[in-house]
């Protein structure tokens, strides 16, 4: 299995976030991460919301090798195989055959969009869009600028290094989300900041 100490120090400060947008206990919901990474933030959730069928992703084939790990390590049955997904890819060509329009409650994304190209992010709400039930919700977490605005200098350092990593990565503003968000019949509904530097950001699918 693979290990992030970030993904171990943020998974609950997360999880204390996400609760409130999961579907209720004596509801039965859907959650469908985009790029889940290693797999710990999914086994943590899953683990804490049993009534809740979490189906995870990532483009990579040692993560989706990690993410089976930790699924099989805490015995997790609330947990679907990971999948492999290019979210720059239409959702038809998607494998599973399994992704429906407006049958997911909650679509997960985290540390994603910004070390990867703006495609990924152009991709990610669209998806949003198609997949997301009326009112369900697109919950995103990272560092993010704020009307061009980056804060504190370690997040601006660390925008720095990502452009000289890959000139078409970077640290997304919310503005332009914002414009993603509109085209895709979603509307930001809230912003919570969080350890690190970091904030959650909440899309609401309006229609």
């Amino acid at each position: 299995m693979l290990v992030a100490g970030a993904a171990d120090r943020n998974k609950q400060p997360i999880l204390d976030v996400l609760q409130g947008y999961l579907p209720p206990i004596n509801q039965t919901g859907r959650v469908l991460e985009i790029a889940s990474g290693t797999g710990q933030h999914i086994a943590h959730f899953a683990a804490h919301f049993q009534h809740v069928l979490f189906q995870p992703s990532d483009i990579d084939r040692n993560c989706v090798s990690s993410i089976t790990a930790y699924i099989e390590n805490k015995k997790l049955t609330n947990v679907l195989q990971p999948v492999e997904i290019d979210v720059t890819k239409p959702i038809d060509q998607w494998p599973g055959g399994k992704f429906e329009p407006s049958s997911w409650d909650v679509i997960l994304n985290s540390n994603m969009i910004h070390i990867s190209p703006w495609e990924s992010a152009v991709g990610l709400f669209k998806a949003s869009g198609y997949l997301l039930k009326d009112k369900g919700v697109l919950f995103m977490y990272g560092p993010y600028k704020v009307n061009g605005v980056l804060t504190p200098e370690s997040n601006v350092r660390f925008n720095q290094q990502l452009i000289a990593q890959n000139p078409s990565w970077g640290v997304r503003d919310i503005v332009d989300l914002e414009k993603l968000a509109k085209d895709n019949n979603l509307c930001l509904e809230k912003m919570v900041d969080m350890p690190a530097n970091n904030k959650c950001v909440i899309f609401r699918k309006t229609s």
